[in-house]
């Protein structure tokens, strides 16, 4: 579905990416883990058309998309939850949704997807007149995956959904993940907490300094002594 091949990456003069290629199969979580300031998010931002890579190339379902815009991006079939949320603090969270949305002119559709956002988060539809930035931190981001669902995304990439979350929530959040891949969406997940991605991802990459340094099926990473010292802490 996704292949990425060979790109660099550059903020200025400074290489961010280096070479990194990797690829999501239709169906799968994947799951690109590494270290704060490995090149986890500059991955993402360039897969949705946020940064261009200096070499290389990006196809999504055999379409070379490395230099199309982002709002493409959108509708071709891939959305993102960014890092931090990202809710828009002065809307409301029905207004939220309806952004998510902003592409389509499916008015049936919109709302049966807005029913099923409320479905698996109810808690959502109780605050559906409040300002989005009063939300708590769980809040926002059950808010920000329903605006990124909104837009029927055939692929979805998640930047650090756990961040700042309590434990208990973190693991709601990596549940939520797990159904909305059931139901048929492909995700590429972007993650600090490599115990929980790669206990729910099929494939997995990880990345130091800019470079692929060792990928391979989520539960062999899961149970490598490598893996477990650098980033699981044992």
């Amino acid at each position: 579905m996704l292949q990425v091949n060979d790109i660099d990456v550059f903020y200025g003069s400074i290489q961010a990416l280096k070479k990194i290629s990797l690829e999501v199969k239709p169906g799968n979580i994947v799951t690109l883990i590494g270290a704060n300031g490995a090149g986890k998010s500059t991955t993402l931002k360039t897969i949705s058309g946020l940064l261009r890579p200096k070499n290389g190339s990006i196809s999504f379902k055999g379409r070379e998309i490395s230099k199309t815009s982002p709002n493409k991006i959108v509708g071709m079939g891939i959305s993102q939850v960014p890092e931090g949320r990202r809710v828009f603090p002065s809307m409301t969270v029905m207004e939220n949704l309806k952004m998510g949305a902003y592409l389509r002119n499916d008015k049936q559709g919109i709302v049966s997807d807005l029913n099923a956002v409320f479905d698996r988060f109810p808690r959502l539809q109780e605050r559906i007149k409040q300002m989005a930035g009063t939300l708590s931190g769980g809040e926002q981001q059950m808010l920000a995956m329903g605006r990124a669902l909104m837009a029927r995304p055939e692929l979805l990439l998640m930047d650090e959904p756990s961040m700042g979350l309590a434990p208990l929530l973190v693991k709601e959040i990596f549940d939520i993940i797990s159904f909305i891949n059931s139901t048929g969406t492909t995700i590429f997940l972007v993650e600090q907490n490599a115990h929980m991605a790669l206990s729910i991802a099929n494939y997995a990459y990880v990345i130091e300094t800019g470079k692929i340094v060792l990928s391979g099926p989520a539960q062999d990473l899961i149970n490598s002594e490598e893996v477990k010292k650098a980033y699981m802490g044992g």
